[in-house]
């Protein structure tokens, strides 16, 4: 028989283990409305974000590829030296820095000179040659130092210039080949020939018939009309002749000479009739006198100045008398030489040997002209393959086209600038904001960034030398501020980010999201003030970045603004 106190502990545990699953049971089974109750969503409640204060930056992105920029095609104008069915390479475009007044390359052992200019060469410049190339020529050879007159024709000096050019470089410029000396030569022999000719045919002339005293004749009447002439031309300067100066200066010496004496007797009269300082019972002084030589001497002084008018009329009729005898003279001096110049040429042309001499005259006419439309082109020259325009310098060479001992047929090198850029293109919404000059940043791999610029933004055309940009995006183009740190990079590609827009100090920022347009047109924001509790505020936008935009109003920095609620 157990004892009671065990009887005790058995229904205890009992009662204990009934209570246990009862929990359990009640913990596992729930009414439908319980059930229903735990699957309802929880109450809707607002969601917030700060007001925060900071410095706004708006910047575009831009994806591309860091390269040297501007590419920029090689192709010679023409023969550089040597035959022109024969242009080989013997020294190939080097890789690396291109100076101005540096060669590109050699051809045929001749150089390739490489100069700054807008204007391509097109031709040979020889001497005499004029245009803005030459003139771009003659710019270059200043800047390099070697002088040249920029007068747009390729004269001595700019020869001259092109020759130290050359001699710097260690080449020789082109002189004239041994056809060009051979030809020059036998066009001046030719020259010399047709005079000696046509002196013999001249000489034959004159000898078959007595032109001597015609010749005489017309040379006196050259003399003739050179001394009428002379003599005219004096008449005509208003010049007068001794005897006719000396009866002027004796009549203006008359006139004046009768000024004085009228001058004397007027002041005497005048001293006579002053009034005497003291009354004096003596009667008045006796004046007729002195009144009688006034009279006197103003008619001598009318009668010195008619004088002189009568020697100046006479002296221009005498004047305008010779004048004419003067010009009769010259017209028939010159009726005279052409008097004579017509029979000394009529007593030519009757001989048979007038035709002799004209012909030989235009063969030396002939010859002369051939002759200086050489000259006009012979000496040194330059080739049009030996120079090179480029529209920048210094320039990189990228790539060359050509090695050595391959003909030279097309492109033989392609050039960049020896700068970094940065080519990209940004969505036509996005271009609207960019501008030349804007600062930019160029962001590598490693997170290291370096400062740049955007320097271009282009249309829908693609960048010459870039890759076409997708279907309506904009090409831009951004240049790094400096070269460290990123040589050796070409053809890496990078990030940049073009800052169109900041606020110039810390200003109060809310997400974009938080801004409502009213019906009214007026910017909002709903600012928390309780749980679950807003009010209305009225704002102003400025800049927008990042998904945050510029507000001011009633706000300050850690208010609460609604984003989205029940």
């Amino acid at each position: 028989m157990k004892s009671p106190r065990k009887l005790l502990a058995a229904v205890l545990a009992g009662v204990l283990a009934i209570a246990g699953a009862g929990w359990f049971l009640s913990t596992r089974l729930r009414s439908p409305a319980d059930e229903a109750a735990r699957r309802m969503p929880p109450k809707a409640s607002l969601v917030t974000a700060a007001v925060e204060r900071r410095t706004l930056v708006s910047t575009v992105a831009v994806n591309g590829t860091l390269e040297y920029g501007s590419p920029f095609p090689i192709t010679l104008a023409g023969v550089v030296g040597g035959p022109a069915e024969l242009q080989r390479a013997t020294r190939a475009p080097r890789q690396g820095r291109l100076r101005e007044g540096g060669v590109l390359m050699e051809v045929n052992g001749r150089p390739v000179f490489a100069l700054r200019g807008k204007v391509p060469m097109h031709r040979t410049v020889a001497p005499g040659t004029e245009g803005d190339d030459v003139e771009q020529l003659q710019r270059a050879l200043r800047r390099l130092g070697f002088g040249a007159p920029v007068t747009g024709v390729f004269d001595a000096a700019t020869v001259a210039a092109v020759t130290r050019l050359y001699a710097k470089g260690g080449y020789e410029a082109q002189r004239p080949a041994l056809a060009d000396r051979q030809a020059l030569d036998t066009l001046r022999k030719a020259v010399q020939t047709a005079k000696e000719t046509l002196a013999l045919e001249q000489r034959a002339l004159d000898q078959g018939r007595d032109v001597l005293p015609l010749k005489i004749k017309l040379g006196n009447a050259e003399d003739e009309l050179r001394a009428a002439e002379s003599a005219l031309e004096e008449a005509e300067d208003g010049r007068l002749t001794p005897e006719d100066q000396a009866k002027a200066d004796a009549a203006d010496s008359a006139v004046r000479a009768a000024e004085e004496k009228l001058l004397e007797a007027e002041q005497a009269l005048a001293e006579a009739n002053r009034p005497a300082p003291t009354p004096s019972p003596s009667p008045g002084a006796d004046t007729r006198l002195l009144e009688l030589k006034v009279a006197n001497a103003g008619a001598e002084l009318d009668s010195a100045r008619r004088a002189r008018d009568r020697l100046a009329e006479e002296s221009a009729q005498a004047r305008m008398k010779r004048l004419r005898e003067l010009r009769t003279a010259v017209r028939t001096a010159q009726e005279g030489l052409v008097t004579a110049e017509q029979a000394l040429r009529h007593a030519r042309q009757v001989s048979p040997a007038k035709l002799k001499v004209a012909h030989a005259k235009k063969d030396v006419a002939a010859a002369s002209a051939l002759l200086s439309e050489f000259l006009r082109t012979f000496g040194t020259s330059i080739p049009p393959g030996e120079v090179v325009f480029l529209p920048a310098l210094p320039a990189r060479v990228h790539k060359a086209k050509v090695k050595a001992g391959q003909m030279v047929e097309d492109e033989v090198a392609t050039v960049t600038s020896s700068s970094f850029m940065v080519s990209g293109s940004v969505e036509p919404g996005e271009a609207g904001l960019l501008r030349e000059g804007l600062k930019a940043s160029i962001e590598l791999d490693s997170g290291q960034t370096y400062p740049a610029t955007l320097s271009a933004v282009g249309d829908k055309a693609k960048v010459p030398g870039e890759e076409a940009p997708p279907q309506g995006n904009r090409p831009v183009l951004i240049t790094p501020e400096s070269m460290k740190g990123l040589k050796g990079l070409s053809g890496t590609a990078v990030a940049a980010k073009v800052t169109v827009g900041a606020t110039d100090e810390p200003v109060l920022v809310v997400p974009v999201a938080a801004v409502v347009t009213a019906a009214d047109g007026r910017a909002r924001v709903q600012v928390e003030t309780a749980p679950d509790r807003t009010r209305e505020v009225e704002v102003r936008t400025g800049l927008t970045a990042d998904g945050q935009v510029e507000v001011s109003g009633d706000l300050k920095e850690g208010d609460r603004v609604v984003i989205s609620g029940a």
